[in-house]
Protein backbone atom coordinates (compact mmCIF):
# COMPACT_ATOMS: atom_id res chain seq x y z
CA UNK A 1 0.00 0.00 0.00
CA UNK A 2 1.33 3.45 -0.95
CA UNK A 3 2.32 5.51 2.08
CA UNK A 4 0.94 9.07 2.01
CA UNK A 5 3.54 11.80 2.05
CA UNK A 6 4.20 13.69 5.26
CA UNK A 7 5.18 17.36 5.21
CA UNK A 8 6.19 19.58 8.10
CA UNK A 9 5.13 23.20 7.64
CA UNK A 10 6.30 26.20 9.64
CA UNK A 11 4.74 29.60 9.14
CA UNK A 12 1.41 27.98 8.33
CA UNK A 13 -0.76 30.78 9.73
CA UNK A 14 0.67 33.46 7.46
CA UNK A 15 -1.13 34.54 4.30
CA UNK A 16 0.84 32.19 2.05
CA UNK A 17 1.27 29.49 4.67
CA UNK A 18 -2.48 29.06 5.12
CA UNK A 19 -2.78 28.37 1.40
CA UNK A 20 0.05 25.84 1.58
CA UNK A 21 -1.82 23.99 4.36
CA UNK A 22 -5.03 23.89 2.35
CA UNK A 23 -3.37 22.82 -0.91
CA UNK A 24 -1.31 20.08 0.76
CA UNK A 25 -4.42 18.65 2.43
CA UNK A 26 -6.27 18.75 -0.89
CA UNK A 27 -3.44 16.64 -2.34
CA UNK A 28 -3.90 13.98 0.35
CA UNK A 29 -0.70 14.87 2.21
CA UNK A 30 -0.30 14.33 5.96
CA UNK A 31 0.59 17.76 7.34
CA UNK A 32 2.37 18.62 10.56
CA UNK A 33 2.26 22.34 11.31
CA UNK A 34 4.10 24.24 14.02
CA UNK A 35 2.16 27.43 14.75
CA UNK A 36 2.62 30.25 17.21
CA UNK A 37 0.59 29.91 20.44
CA UNK A 38 -2.71 31.66 19.87
CA UNK A 39 -2.35 31.72 16.08
CA UNK A 40 -5.43 30.52 14.26
CA UNK A 41 -6.19 28.46 11.18
CA UNK A 42 -9.61 28.33 9.55
CA UNK A 43 -11.81 25.89 11.52
CA UNK A 44 -12.17 23.49 8.59
CA UNK A 45 -8.37 23.26 8.37
CA UNK A 46 -7.66 23.11 12.10
CA UNK A 47 -10.01 20.11 12.51
CA UNK A 48 -8.81 18.26 9.41
CA UNK A 49 -8.02 14.59 10.04
CA UNK A 50 -4.70 14.75 8.14
CA UNK A 51 -3.42 17.84 10.00
CA UNK A 52 -1.43 17.67 13.23
CA UNK A 53 -0.96 21.04 14.94
CA UNK A 54 1.75 21.89 17.45
CA UNK A 55 1.35 25.25 19.16
CA UNK A 56 4.85 26.43 20.03
CA UNK A 57 7.50 28.95 19.18
CA UNK A 58 9.78 27.05 16.81
CA UNK A 59 12.88 28.76 18.21
CA UNK A 60 11.90 27.65 21.74
CA UNK A 61 11.64 23.95 20.89
CA UNK A 62 14.46 21.73 22.09
CA UNK A 63 16.64 19.80 19.67
CA UNK A 64 14.85 16.58 20.64
CA UNK A 65 11.43 18.16 20.05
CA UNK A 66 12.48 19.39 16.62
CA UNK A 67 13.87 16.00 15.72
CA UNK A 68 10.52 14.41 16.60
CA UNK A 69 8.79 16.92 14.33
CA UNK A 70 10.98 16.19 11.30
CA UNK A 71 11.23 12.42 11.86
CA UNK A 72 9.38 10.57 9.10
CA UNK A 73 8.80 13.70 7.01
CA UNK A 74 9.36 13.67 3.27
CA UNK A 75 9.59 17.45 3.07
CA UNK A 76 9.77 20.56 5.25
CA UNK A 77 8.27 23.82 4.00
CA UNK A 78 9.11 27.12 5.66
CA UNK A 79 6.85 30.12 5.06
CA UNK A 80 8.28 31.95 8.06
CA UNK A 81 8.82 35.65 7.72
CA UNK A 82 8.87 38.90 9.62
CA UNK A 83 5.61 40.76 10.25
CA UNK A 84 5.47 43.89 8.13
CA UNK A 85 5.09 46.41 10.92
CA UNK A 86 7.61 48.40 12.94
CA UNK A 87 8.01 45.75 15.62
CA UNK A 88 8.16 42.91 13.09
CA UNK A 89 10.78 44.61 10.91
CA UNK A 90 13.07 46.06 13.59
CA UNK A 91 12.19 44.06 16.71
CA UNK A 92 13.64 40.71 17.76
CA UNK A 93 14.23 38.08 16.67
CA UNK A 94 16.26 39.64 13.87
CA UNK A 95 17.39 36.23 12.60
CA UNK A 96 14.11 34.29 12.71
CA UNK A 97 14.37 32.76 9.23
CA UNK A 98 18.07 31.93 9.49
CA UNK A 99 17.77 30.31 12.90
CA UNK A 100 14.68 28.35 11.91
CA UNK A 101 16.30 27.15 8.68
CA UNK A 102 19.50 26.17 10.47
CA UNK A 103 17.75 24.36 13.32
CA UNK A 104 15.36 22.48 11.06
CA UNK A 105 18.15 21.31 8.74
CA UNK A 106 20.28 20.21 11.68
CA UNK A 107 17.31 18.31 13.11
CA UNK A 108 16.88 16.50 9.79
CA UNK A 109 20.58 15.65 9.73
CA UNK A 110 20.40 14.35 13.30
CA UNK A 111 17.66 11.82 12.49
CA UNK A 112 19.58 10.54 9.44
CA UNK A 113 16.63 9.87 7.09
CA UNK A 114 16.96 6.97 4.65
CA UNK A 115 16.33 9.34 1.75
CA UNK A 116 17.06 13.09 1.70
CA UNK A 117 14.32 15.35 3.03
CA UNK A 118 13.24 18.21 0.76
CA UNK A 119 13.64 21.59 2.47
CA UNK A 120 11.63 24.31 0.71
CA UNK A 121 12.18 27.89 1.83
CA UNK A 122 9.93 30.76 0.82
CA UNK A 123 12.13 33.82 0.35
CA UNK A 124 12.16 36.94 -1.85
CA UNK A 125 13.63 38.35 -5.06
CA UNK A 126 15.79 40.57 -2.84
CA UNK A 127 17.83 37.41 -2.14
CA UNK A 128 20.62 36.66 -4.59
CA UNK A 129 22.28 33.46 -5.73
CA UNK A 130 25.83 32.69 -4.69
CA UNK A 131 28.77 33.87 -6.74
CA UNK A 132 27.08 36.81 -8.41
CA UNK A 133 24.91 34.52 -10.53
CA UNK A 134 22.10 37.09 -10.63
CA UNK A 135 24.12 39.30 -12.94
CA UNK A 136 21.05 41.12 -14.23
CA UNK A 137 21.12 43.38 -11.18
CA UNK A 138 22.48 46.80 -12.13
CA UNK A 139 24.72 48.88 -9.88
CA UNK A 140 21.91 51.04 -8.37
CA UNK A 141 19.97 47.90 -7.43
CA UNK A 142 23.04 46.25 -5.93
CA UNK A 143 23.72 49.37 -3.86
CA UNK A 144 20.10 49.47 -2.66
CA UNK A 145 20.14 45.79 -1.72
CA UNK A 146 23.39 46.27 0.17
CA UNK A 147 21.85 49.12 2.13
CA UNK A 148 18.71 47.11 2.87
CA UNK A 149 20.73 44.18 4.20
CA UNK A 150 22.79 46.54 6.35
CA UNK A 151 19.84 48.47 7.77
CA UNK A 152 16.72 46.29 7.57
CA UNK A 153 17.03 43.05 9.58
CA UNK A 154 14.56 40.94 7.52
CA UNK A 155 16.49 41.58 4.30
CA UNK A 156 19.72 40.44 5.95
CA UNK A 157 17.96 37.49 7.58
CA UNK A 158 16.49 36.19 4.31
CA UNK A 159 19.88 36.39 2.58
CA UNK A 160 21.67 34.58 5.39
CA UNK A 161 19.12 31.76 5.38
CA UNK A 162 19.63 31.28 1.64
CA UNK A 163 23.41 31.47 2.10
CA UNK A 164 23.25 28.73 4.73
CA UNK A 165 21.50 26.41 2.31
CA UNK A 166 23.79 27.28 -0.60
CA UNK A 167 27.08 27.05 1.31
CA UNK A 168 26.59 24.93 4.45
CA UNK A 169 24.18 22.33 3.05
CA UNK A 170 25.22 22.57 -0.59
CA UNK A 171 23.96 20.51 -3.53
CA UNK A 172 25.16 17.07 -2.45
CA UNK A 173 24.14 16.58 1.18
CA UNK A 174 23.26 13.04 2.22
CA UNK A 175 20.21 14.00 4.29
CA UNK A 176 18.94 17.41 3.09
CA UNK A 177 18.04 18.71 -0.36
CA UNK A 178 16.73 22.24 -0.73
CA UNK A 179 15.08 24.84 -2.90
CA UNK A 180 14.68 28.58 -2.21
CA UNK A 181 11.53 30.00 -3.82
CA UNK A 182 11.79 33.69 -4.73
CA UNK A 183 8.46 35.44 -5.41
CA UNK A 184 8.21 39.10 -6.38
CA UNK A 185 5.58 41.47 -4.93
CA UNK A 186 3.01 39.24 -3.24
CA UNK A 187 -0.67 39.66 -4.12
CA UNK A 188 -3.92 37.96 -3.11
CA UNK A 189 -5.82 35.97 -5.70
CA UNK A 190 -6.48 32.41 -6.81
CA UNK A 191 -4.02 30.01 -8.39
CA UNK A 192 -3.32 31.17 -11.93
CA UNK A 193 -0.74 30.67 -14.65
CA UNK A 194 2.76 31.48 -13.46
CA UNK A 195 6.28 31.27 -14.83
CA UNK A 196 9.50 30.05 -13.24
CA UNK A 197 12.94 31.48 -13.92
CA UNK A 198 16.47 30.59 -12.95
CA UNK A 199 17.46 34.20 -12.38
CA UNK A 200 16.08 37.66 -11.79
CA UNK A 201 13.27 38.69 -14.14
CA UNK A 202 12.71 42.37 -13.39
CA UNK A 203 14.20 45.42 -11.73
CA UNK A 204 13.56 46.26 -8.09
CA UNK A 205 12.37 49.62 -9.36
CA UNK A 206 9.80 48.02 -11.73
CA UNK A 207 8.78 44.86 -9.86
CA UNK A 208 6.59 42.06 -11.08
CA UNK A 209 3.87 40.42 -9.00
CA UNK A 210 3.21 36.92 -7.71
CA UNK A 211 -0.07 35.59 -6.34
CA UNK A 212 0.43 34.02 -2.92
CA UNK A 213 -1.70 31.11 -4.12
CA UNK A 214 0.79 30.55 -6.96
CA UNK A 215 3.70 30.48 -4.51
CA UNK A 216 1.80 27.94 -2.41
CA UNK A 217 1.03 25.85 -5.49
CA UNK A 218 4.66 25.77 -6.60
CA UNK A 219 5.93 24.84 -3.13
CA UNK A 220 3.36 22.04 -2.95
CA UNK A 221 4.53 20.85 -6.37
CA UNK A 222 8.11 20.80 -5.11
CA UNK A 223 7.09 18.83 -2.03
CA UNK A 224 5.00 16.23 -3.84
CA UNK A 225 6.18 15.97 -7.45
CA UNK A 226 9.49 14.26 -8.17
CA UNK A 227 9.83 15.80 -11.63
CA UNK A 228 9.45 19.35 -10.32
CA UNK A 229 11.89 18.60 -7.53
CA UNK A 230 14.51 17.13 -9.85
CA UNK A 231 14.37 20.30 -11.95
CA UNK A 232 14.59 22.88 -9.16
CA UNK A 233 16.46 21.35 -6.23
CA UNK A 234 19.62 23.23 -5.20
CA UNK A 235 18.33 26.27 -7.10
CA UNK A 236 16.64 29.59 -6.30
CA UNK A 237 13.78 29.87 -8.81
CA UNK A 238 12.01 33.18 -9.27
CA UNK A 239 8.23 32.83 -9.59
CA UNK A 240 6.04 35.52 -11.15
CA UNK A 241 2.53 35.63 -12.54
CA UNK A 242 2.69 34.51 -16.16
CA UNK A 243 1.39 37.77 -17.61
CA UNK A 244 4.19 39.68 -15.90
CA UNK A 245 7.06 38.30 -18.00
CA UNK A 246 5.71 36.97 -21.31
CA UNK A 247 9.08 36.92 -23.07
CA UNK A 248 11.21 35.46 -20.27
CA UNK A 249 12.15 31.80 -20.28
CA UNK A 250 12.41 29.36 -17.42
CA UNK A 251 15.55 27.61 -16.32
Amino acid sequence: MHRPQTVLLVGGTGRTGRQVVRQLLERGVLVRAIVRPGAALAPDLARHARLTLTEASLLALTEEQLQRQVFGCDAVISCLGHTLDLQGVFGPPHDLVTRATTRLCRAIIAVKPATPVRFILMSSVSVHRAGGADARRKLPERVLLGLLRAVVPPARDNQRAADFLQHSIGPYHAFVEWCVVRPDTLLPGAVSAYSLHEGIVSSLFEPDSTNMANVAHFMCELATDSTAWAEWKSRLPVIVNAAEAPTATAG
